[in-house]
């Protein structure tokens, strides 16, 4: 019995390290056989890391958007991708250009005259005239601060008379003769107004002296003179039909020399005259400038400053401005201007 269980005990120890290699030996041949159908992946080198295998590009015959790898040429294609940084030139034929157009039964395309092309758009002439106005001053503005012209009368004479039946003033110039007279029946008034017009009603020469003589007559026929002391007129305006008349002397002016050209601004005496004819009921009326000297040469001179002067300052076209001389032997030193509207 000892025996059967000793050989027993024998068998089993020597059957246990059989069983355990050919247990090993199997599981290594499974192993080797998974090996087999899968292969372990690759490692770079350099980076140690794994690089996945890119799946084989397939391309399908019937399909004619393919991929062109770079370096690759001589593939047509409706619908070309390049991957990669190949240079790729594209030649095409472009077809020839046709246009089998009339232009002139084209749709659309009316034909017309420039004056079609105005219309299309109304021109605003005033907006212009407005900025302007709205950023330069106008010369055309009347100045009232300007006071150079006397309106009115020239010289007043207030006669202190009692007891006389008549009377009678004389206004004479320097060589003594009368320009305007006045006269009445009883005491004269307490003042006459004298408005610079002659006996024939033309204006007086302005920057000459004058003088007054005033002739009185009592009940008894006595006649006694008194003589007044002398006096100059200064430049005035009076009211005509045609509009206003002014008239100055040349000694309000810059000095004017014969064929030379002052250079000064408009003196401000002309542009209140032009002011005032610029405020007529006719605006447009022309203009005559009537020029008096000793001589020709400084009458034409005196003209031609005066009309040169008083252009910007009028309203219309300047032409319209005339220039007359007037040769006065007797004239005041410079000349004498008139400047009045004319039909």
């Amino acid at each position: 019995m000892a025996r059967t269980a000793m050989l027993a005990l024998c068998v089993l120890l020597m059957s246990g390290p059989a069983g355990a290699a050919a247990t090993k030996k199997s599981s290594t041949g499974s192993t080797v056989g998974a090996a087999k159908t899968s292969p372990a992946p690759t490692r770079d080198a350099a980076t140690s890391t794994v690089a996945p295998e890119k799946p084989a590009s397939k391309s399908n015959p019937s399909d004619s958007s393919m991929t062109l790898q770079g370096s690759q040429e001589g593939t047509v294609f409706k619908s070309l991708t390049v991957e990669g940084e190949d240079r790729i030139r594209i030649e095409f034929e472009r077809p020839a250009l046709k246009v089998d157009l009339d232009p002139m039964r084209a749709p659309g395309l009316d034909w017309g005259s420039a004056r079609d092309v105005l219309d299309r758009t109304v021109p605003d002439l005033a907006a212009p005239f407005v900025r302007q106005s709205a950023q330069e001053p106008s010369p055309y503005v009347a100045h009232p601060w300007l006071s150079h012209f006397a309106s009115g009368a020239v010289a007043r004479f207030r006669p202190d008379l009692q007891g006389v039946v008549s009377w009678k003033l004389a206004i004479v110039n320097a060589r003594g003769e009368t320009v305007a007279t006045y006269s009445g029946q009883g005491e004269p008034p307490r003042e006459i107004a004298w408005d610079g017009r002659s006996q024939s009603g033309a204006p007086v020469v302005p920057g000459l002296t004058y003088s007054y003589v005033l002739e009185a007559r009592d009940k008894a026929g006595n006649k006694r003179n008194f003589v007044g002391q002398g006096f100059k007129v200064s430049a005035y305006r009076l009211d005509a039909p045609d509009g206003p008349m002014m008239v100055l002397s040349a000694r309000e002016l810059p000095a004017i020399s014969p064929g030379r050209t002052v250079s000064q601004g408009t003196p401000p005496i002309l542009i209140e005259a032009a002011s005032w004819l610029n405020q007529r009921e006719k605006p447009n009326q022309n203009i005559r400038v009537t020029a008096s000297g000793r001589n020709l040469e400084n009458a034409q001179a005196l003209a031609d400053n005066v009309t040169r002067w008083m252009a910007p300052y009028l309203i219309g076209d300047p032409a319209r401005v005339q220039s007359v001389t007037a040769v006065v032997a007797d004239a005041p030193e410079g000349g004498t201007v008139t400047i009045a509207s004319v039909r």
